[in-house]
């Protein structure tokens, strides 16, 4: 075999691998599918969504407009949150970097002694230098200059990668999104629960004020021998029974303030609110929009979008790595094995190019499972999208069927609490008269008592669903 034959061999043969370790090994994509429904209900005629309502405008108490407005500065979840998304913009910059060309400064100075019996001491050994003199025992190299580096982005491997970064980051904003919706929420739900439990607490000590009055006149009665000990002793049971529950909703309203303080980013302390008015507040109707729109206001939907983007262009960026890498190297400077030579020119003008070209052969274990990773969380993420589209809807149909049937039950609960509270005056007039057993009197105040506390505990409840159905429209981080 000739050497020029030789040389051809060897050349298709690596043309051969070259070839072969470009062969790509087939994956599964999933693309999402949501059929989302028209409209939320069939009489639904408004395409307006109270989800491009700020939230400034749709809390009305400025106690808790000043509330929100400290802990979307100062809560540490958020703040947290933001340090991650500096981390996700600094990531843009450096995959920007990856393919842009990288120049750099450099400078080197080394001495060698070679040894006699080697290649280069032979050399030393029989070369003769100007004005006579022996070769040094130590030779330097001095060398300073500019170093360039190139990777070519054939495959638009890197430039694929730098869109990957900025979705990640824009998907982190998302998600800053969502946490300021959600705490907005939250701290919104707290603020209604406190100001409920400051009513029932209220409405304990209306009702311990009316059962010790009537446990007085149960006193008066047993003196004139017209009632026994035995309601004597149940009428002062309900009363410490109902005094004892003040210390329970007073540790739930200390526990509601710490709870809002936490969220404020805050040790605790006591929190200003207007109680007064809370059985008069009337929930707001909320204007819905189209199934459509939650696409565009859920940040959680739109994360989950710009994550399923991002995971399908980093399928190519792993398919790239299957290709050839394609380098350019260059450099320019000066070189010298004497410093007082280093800035003779031309002599010591110093100066380099050269290209590279590398492609996986053999082994390819670990590029091929990047590759299938790539799939998985490709399918991964559009069945994240998909679960978060089908979980905005769930949450905002929940909410409008809870508001519906939250105003039917305050309604209801409404004329039961008007209904006891006349009964309260009748009992106690047909018990002194002693046309009543004081068994009915007692049942009567506590049937009253937990029927308002339970009117409370539902408006309050119709005041949380308002607040959800607002979050679930993705309304509150604008």
């Amino acid at each position: 075999m000739t050497k020029n034959k030789a040389i051809q061999l060897i050349v298709l043969g690596c043309m051969a691998l070259m070839a072969q370790s470009c062969a790509i090994p087939t994956i599964a994509k999933k693309e999402p599918a949501v059929d989302l429904p028209q409209a939320f209900s069939p009489d639904q005629a408004s395409t307006d969504s109270a989800a491009k309502v700020n939230w400034k405008e749709f809390f009305e108490d400025p106690y808790l407009s000043s509330l929100i407005d400290i802990a979307l500065t100062n809560n540490k979840e958020i703040n947290i949150l933001m340090q991650r998304i500096s981390v996700a913009e600094n990531e843009i910059l450096a995959r920007k970097g990856e393919y842009l060309p990288s120049v750099g400064f450099g400078a080197a100075a080394e001495t060698e002694r070679t040894a006699k019996y080697t290649r280069n001491g032979a050399i030393e050994e029989n070369l003769d230098i100007k004005e006579g003199k022996a070769f040094p025992k130590y030779f330097g190299n001095y060398q300073f200059g500019l170093v360039a580096s190139w990777e070519l982005d054939v495959w638009k491997k890197l430039r694929n990668a730098t869109k990957v970064a900025t979705m990640e980051y824009m998907a982190s904003i998302e998600g800053k999104h969502f946490l300021t919706t959600n705490l907005v929420a939250e701290v919104a739900d707290s603020y209604y629960e406190l100001l409920a439990l400051d009513n029932q607490l209220d409405n304990l000590d209306k009702n311990i004020q009316i059962q010790q009055h009537a446990f007085d006149v149960v006193k008066q009665l047993q003196l004139y021998g017209r009632t026994t000990s035995l309601a004597v002793k149940r009428f002062e049971a309900e009363v410490n029974k109902n005094r004892s529950q003040r210390y329970e909703v007073k540790q739930h309203i200390v526990e509601t303030e710490n709870r809002i303080n936490f969220l404020l980013g805050r040790t605790p302390q006591p929190i200003e609110r207007a109680s007064a008015s809370f059985m008069d507040l009337k929930p707001k109707m909320l204007e819905t929009g189209m199934p459509s729109q939650l696409l565009e206001n859920r940040p959680d939907i739109r994360k989950a979008q710009l994550e399923l983007e991002a995971a399908k262009l980093n399928i190519e960026v792993a398919k790239a790595n299957f290709y050839p890498s394609f380098a350019l190297k260059a450099g320019l400077g000066f070189q010298a094995f004497n410093p007082r030579y280093l800035l003779n020119m031309p002599e010591s003008v110093a100066g380099s190019l050269a290209g590279d070209i590398m492609a996986p052969l053999v082994n390819r274990n670990a590029i091929i499972a990047t590759y299938k990773n790539a799939s998985a969380e490709q399918i991964q993420a559009a069945f994240d999208y998909e679960q978060a589209i089908i979980k905005a809807y769930s949450e905002v149909s929940t909410q409008l069927s809870n508001i519906d049937n939250l105003d039917k039950n305050y309604q209801l609960k409404n004329s039961q609490v008007e209904a006891l509270t006349s009964s309260i005056d009748i009992s106690n007039q047909l018990f002194q008269s002693a046309r009543a057993d004081y068994m009915e009197v007692l049942l009567t105040q506590r049937d009253a008592l937990e029927a308002k506390m339970d009117l409370i505990e539902t408006k309050q409840k119709q005041i949380t669903a308002m607040i959800d159905l607002y979050r679930a429209l993705g309304g509150g981080w604008q």
